[in-house]
């Protein structure tokens, strides 16, 4: 079938709008004429449909292992999307609820750092080498993690030796003690020697 809108006119017929028609014949000759071009469009999208399908062949039963690399990674990005929309929306019920206080000692806690120069500086002093930045970053996340769990354990000594809380070098001490005895920190005394 030809495309309408490639088509010329016939010359005994006038185009849309043309001749000797009043304005009301007009439009009824208007509609045809575009009813056709998106009849052509649909026409034109379900050629280049088919066309698209032949040339995959049998891939919509049997999808290229490319393709299937694509969607699995697709499917696990969702997934890793919804579960970050859900911690998200977790913690944001978490702050909500928190005290001036407690959002005060959250906020500190989210602003504090090792600074990367003196952690690469540390790094470099006991490895010998140089080291990227992602050490750096990774390096300076754990030493934040660990001493917020001698802060904790200390808090803890501070409490049940019936102390109020500024902690004072003894807490600190009693804790760093406490978690090398449950073995949650590095003794770097003592060195355990597996095999003689």
């Amino acid at each position: 079938m030809a495309d309408p809108a490639r088509v010329r006119p016939e010359a005994g017929r006038p185009e849309p709008g043309e001749g000797s028609c009043s304005s009301t014949s007009s439009e009824p000759a208007a509609k045809p004429l575009s009813v056709m071009m998106d009849l052509s469009v649909l026409q034109r999208s379900a050629a280049a449909a088919a066309e698209e399908e032949e040339e995959e062949g049998s891939s919509s039963l049997h999808p290229s292992p490319a393709k299937k690399l694509k969607m699995e990674h697709d499917k696990k990005k969702e997934k890793r999307q919804k579960v970050d929309e859900d911690e998200i929306q977790k913690m944001q019920v978490l702050v909500s609820s928190f005290s001036e206080e407690q959002l005060n000692r959250y906020e500190m806690y989210r602003r504090s750092a090792f600074p990367k120069a003196a952690i690469k500086r540390l790094i470099q002093s006991i490895t010998g080498s140089s080291v990227s930045q992602n050490v750096v970053i990774a390096m300076s996340g754990i030493s934040k993690v660990f001493t917020g769990e001698i802060v904790e354990e200390a808090l803890d000594v501070c409490e049940k030796w019936g102390d109020k809380p500024p902690l004072q070098p003894k807490h600190m001490r009693e804790a760093v003690r406490r978690l090398r005895s449950r073995e949650q920190s590095p003794n770097t005394k003592h060195k355990h020697i597996l095999f003689h």
